[in-house]
């Protein structure tokens, strides 16, 4: 299973609009999010708009592009595309910036460190 962290800038001004959706993420819209891989998947929203995400997938690329062949998504992306700043031309869903992962705690305890072997 693939980890992925990833962030995006919430509007700060829409901040509150976009909490708002969340709380009640369209059904289908859920429904897709979890037939093509996005598990365990979670948001995380700073005061000042910084928005990080968390979820896991058998394949980054799979999840992506099975949900970009997706109706509810694309409605889904251009309704949330107002709410973010620094997307250019694209949609959050493709705009994310995914972050290096460097320490994963499971991992080391089952592989050891460099001083133990």
């Amino acid at each position: 299973m693939q980890r992925v962290c990833f962030q995006l800038q919430v509007r700060p001004d829409r901040i509150e609009e976009y909490k708002r959706r969340h709380a009640a993420v369209w059904p289908d819209m859920l429904r897709a999010l979890a037939e093509h891989g996005w598990h365990n998947y979670s948001l995380f929203l700073r005061d000042d708009g910084l928005l990080v995400g968390y979820f896991e997938t058998p394949s980054l690329k799979a999840a992506v592009d099975g949900m970009a062949g997706t109706e509810v998504n694309a409605r889904w992306q251009e309704q949330m595309s107002e709410l973010f700043s620094d997307l250019g031309d694209t949609t959050p869903d493709q705009g994310f910036l995914q972050l290096d992962e460097i320490f994963h705690l499971e991992d080391q305890i089952a592989g050891g460190t460099r001083e133990e072997k």
